[in-house]
């Protein structure tokens, strides 16, 4: 895949070694993230939301309330700046300096555009529950005529990104390696627990294979 072009917008003034452009890295970061925060201006007011979202190429889609302000927002066609976070480990060095994490992150920017249309809005759906729980949309019931009215679907087409990315051991200055003082990475990662079952649900029904095999986001990415 090729880069993104580096312009004022995405380029990595703090530690740019640490940037990568491609969007290869980018796209699997966006894909195993199961949060994104939002970033825009209203009313000269800087604000940002969580949400969830699904990657489609170069798409990002979000959905909300119709009177959700990051929806209007994004529907207008305005600037947005989204950010993906994905915490790998503590870095723990010897001086208090030089401590750390080890993440993978993402900031995108892009303009909205409001998703028209009961097919193109399904679709967009589709894949933010498939986002989140491959396999889950083909099981669960559709929305139905007063839910997919009460429901907004945006796109943002994303127009410039880049990702940075830390790893390894902490770097300490060359004088305190000998300080008796233990350094290392404590590793971190989101992992499912067993699931629960709702009180209600019949116990005939057993628990989907997409749950029981499910392995974290890293491992199943999204169709383009």
């Amino acid at each position: 895949m090729s880069d993104y072009p580096i312009t004022s917008r995405n380029e990595v003034k703090r530690l740019p070694k640490r940037a990568v452009y491609d969007r290869d890295t980018v796209h699997r970061i966006i894909d195993e993230a199961l949060v994104c925060h939002v970033g825009f201006v209203q009313d000269q007011q800087p604000l940002v939301i969580p949400t969830l979202h699904a990657r489609r190429g170069e798409t990002l889609f979000l959905h909300g309330a119709k009177r959700s302000r990051l929806i209007e927002h994004v529907r207008a066609g305005n600037a947005v700046c989204a950010a993906f976070t994905l915490l790998d480990g503590i870095v723990l060095a010897r001086s208090a300096f030089h401590h750390s994490v080890n993440y993978r992150s993402v900031v995108l920017f892009g303009r909205g555009n409001p998703v028209e249309g009961d097919e193109d809005k399904l679709r967009a759906l589709e894949a933010i529950v498939e986002h989140v729980a491959k396999g889950r949309w083909h099981e669960a019931r559709r929305p139905n005529r007063k839910e997919l009215d009460a429901t907004a679907v945006v796109a943002i087409e994303i127009e410039a990104a880049s990702a940075k990315v830390r790893s390894g051991p902490p770097v300490d200055d060359e004088e305190d390696y000998q300080l008796p003082v233990w350094a290392g990475v404590l590793p971190l990662a989101l992992r499912p627990q067993s699931p629960i079952a709702d009180p209600r649900l019949p116990p005939s029904l057993h628990l989907p294979d997409y749950l029981a095999d499910y392995m974290g986001r890293g491992f199943r990415p999204p169709k383009e």
